[in-house]
């Protein structure tokens, strides 16, 4: 049964009034138009990729859609993409397609059913959710499958230069950041989602037999390096075939997965380590290999499965291929009336998209207007803490961690699948939280705690050791003095400051930086966005892989920890004074967010910080700070009274 009718028109924008040719501001849209004798006044950019469809009559958007099916070949679904468009048409109105007249009963009913139930969807989204896990397992798994093999293959090529160790552990990411990122355009527009999907997974599966066959040092590192070309492409690509693909309903919720099984995938990179500790019959050695050739196995699977799913619909149609668009939709959703709703919504998207690139430099967009930079400077950090919150160390090193706090090899291997099963576990909750809680409030809250189990880390390493009577040792006199072995108060407290660390890090600047950065940017420079906070993610990583050894060496474990703490207070600073929130708020709203500079940002935060010790510490009754953005009410161009009114949460103030 239909839903009452409100009082009001759904149709986001009747049509513009184009008589007028005097200057004047348009107070709705929250931008200056000026309007010459004969001239439309357009709607900003930002509104029409907010409502593409902002300013068409019922009948201008029918004869619209008939023109564009004759020209891309899809008559034949000329009255079902005629349905869909005016569905999309109210579709900033959950119940707009009650007003539809076009429809169906049936109709109507299935589209209230995908309301109340969103996660009813056709099995191949499913089975393309499954291969954006299967991918998001490949890249975890060749983080830390690394992590175990490294005991046996420093000792197998005796390499004990603590450089050459990390270059050999880095190398993927180097490559990555020099090279990888900066192929996924290229392999996307040639390939597809799909195609680059299966060429970065052939490149895992490769290497993941050249590495476990590698019969010196530098062909590991070779093999390693090679590895880098997966990574980049891989981790840009697969997020965005899932958002591509998914209703908008469940867009968000399947888009952050990415992170969750790339924790699980960090957590089988653990497994296998354990796994075959023991299997020696090759050599003593020779675990490692076992170890690297599992790596293997993922990808293939992504691989065989790869070509069952549809190819991203966006992709057809930025190839003019748009019958195979609508075919591989149809296949993603569960009425054709659904498929053709949401292709000409992204149709009508791209087609803005497009002007906006058109005749642009993008390079130069991307440095030169405060907007764009202030969201790459932004999303640069959450990439960059990402790295230098100390994560990594653990996710690569956390055996060597543990059998210098006294660990047997076999409790070492075991302890890091803790963390590795830990870090998955506390992902989960991270589908949730960042569009609960918010991309600011998780990093300002987590900063200080991760670097507080840093500290608890490295400083543990002073707890005194005990004798170990059982093997005495002399003095230079040849007086007996027991050896001394590290206590169980040691033991503990460094598995307890590294678990914690990873419970903490998981639902925070775990899933923070992917998310950030995909929204920060303008829809015209995301590509260019991404490829640099990509490269930024994994440059760093590298930096970090190759450092490790050495700091350890040179500072101890306490000033290696203390070092990766201090830039995790270092994070939190920056967060608080610098860093803009994202959540919740809508293209149009980032411009005005992101157009406020750092001095302006900064001073706000520093002038708000006592309010926030009277209001959160002291629980004073004092009055509200005035918010540092103004976001105009949405008003509906058809002149109606019907707003609406946006929450201090929406209006991008959620630090509280």
């Amino acid at each position: 049964m239909a839903s009452p009718k409100p009082d009001i028109d759904p149709v986001n924008a009747p049509p513009h009034d184009t008589s007028s040719s005097d200057s004047k501001e348009d107070i709705n849209n929250g931008v200056q138009h000026t309007e010459n004798a004969g001239a439309t006044r357009q709607a900003s950019i930002a509104v029409r990729l907010r409502n593409p469809l902002a300013g068409m009559t019922e009948q201008a958007l029918l004869d619209d859609v008939d023109k564009w099916t004759a020209e891309k070949g899809l008559s034949e679904h000329q009255e079902t993409f005629r349905k869909g468009a005016l569905i999309a048409r109210v579709g900033q109105r959950e119940d707009g397609f009650e007003y539809v007249s076009q429809l169906s009963e049936d109709e109507k009913n299935l589209l209230r059913y995908e309301i109340t139930h969103r996660w009813s969807q056709p099995f191949m989204l499913y089975f393309l959710v499954v291969l954006c896990a299967g991918s998001a397992i490949v890249q975890g798994m060749d983080q830390t499958a690394v992590n175990g093999a490294q005991l046996f293959y420093f000792e197998e090529f005796g390499i004990t230069n603590e450089w050459q160790q990390g270059l050999l552990n880095g190398a993927p990411y180097l490559c990555s950041a020099a090279l990888g990122c900066w192929t996924n355009a290229p392999l996307n527009k040639l390939f597809g989602r799909r195609g680059t999907i299966f060429i970065s997974c052939f490149i895992s599966f490769v290497t993941g037999i050249w590495m476990a066959a590698a019969d010196s040092w530098y062909n590991l590192l070779i093999a390693r390096f090679a590895l880098g070309f997966a990574v980049g492409a891989k981790s840009s690509t697969t997020p965005v075939y899932a958002a591509e693909s998914a209703p908008k309903t469940i867009r968000g919720a399947l888009t952050m997965m990415w992170q969750m099984w790339t924790a699980f995938g960090i957590m089988l990179g653990f497994v296998v380590s354990v796994a075959f500790e023991n299997v020696t019959f090759l050599g003593p050695t020779s675990p490692w290999r076992w170890m690297l050739a599992t790596t293997s196995i993922p990808p293939l699977l992504v691989m065989l499965q790869v070509y069952f799913c549809p190819e991203s619909p966006r992709w057809y149609m930025e190839k003019h291929r748009y019958a195979e668009a609508f075919t591989a939709l149809k296949r993603l959703r569960k009425h054709e009336i659904q498929a053709a709703r949401d292709m000409y919504y992204a149709y009508k998207l791209l087609e803005v998209e497009m002007s906006q690139r058109e005749g642009k430099n993008l390079f130069k967009e991307f440095f030169t207007v405060r907007r764009n930079r202030r969201a790459a400077q932004s999303s640069f950090f959450v990439m960059f803490m990402q790295q230098f919150c100390g994560v990594n160390v653990i996710a690569y090193y956390s055996n060597i961690i543990f059998e210098e706090a006294g660990f047997e090899r076999s409790q070492a291997l075991l302890v890091s699948l803790g963390t590795g099963i830990t870090n998955w576990l506390f992902a989960i909750p991270a589908i949730y939280t960042i569009d609960t809680f918010g991309r600011r409030n998780l990093l300002l809250t987590t900063f200080p705690l991760m670097g507080l189990c840093l500290l608890w880390c490295g400083f543990s390493f002073w707890i005194p050791n005990v004798a170990n009577p059982e093997f005495p040792g002399t003095t230079p006199d040849g007086d007996p003095q027991p050896e001394t072995i590290p206590s169980q108060a040691q033991l503990g407290s460094v598995a307890a400051a590294i678990f914690t660390f990873m419970a903490v890090y998981s639902p925070g600047e775990g899933p923070v930086p992917f998310t950030y950065s995909a929204e920060a940017f303008p829809l015209y420079i995301r590509d260019v966005g991404m490829s640099f906070a990509t490269a930024t993610c994994w440059g760093f990583n590298f930096l970090l892989s190759l450092t490790w050894p050495p700091l350890l060496r040179a500072f101890g474990p306490q000033g290696a920890f203390g070092w990766y703490a201090a830039w995790n207070f270092f994070g939190w600073i920056y967060t608080y004074f610098l860093l803009p929130e994202t959540k919740n708020l809508t293209l149009e709203e980032l411009d005005t967010v992101f157009n406020v500079g750092n001095r302006e940002h900064a001073s706000y935060y520093q002038k708000k910080f006592p309010w926030y010790l009277q209001k959160k510490v002291m629980r004073k009754d004092i009055a509200p700070m005035p918010a540092l953005y103004e976001f105009d009410d949405v008003v509906l161009n058809d002149g109606s009274d019907d707003t609406r009114k946006r929450s201090d949460a929406e209006k991008g103030e959620i630090v509280s």
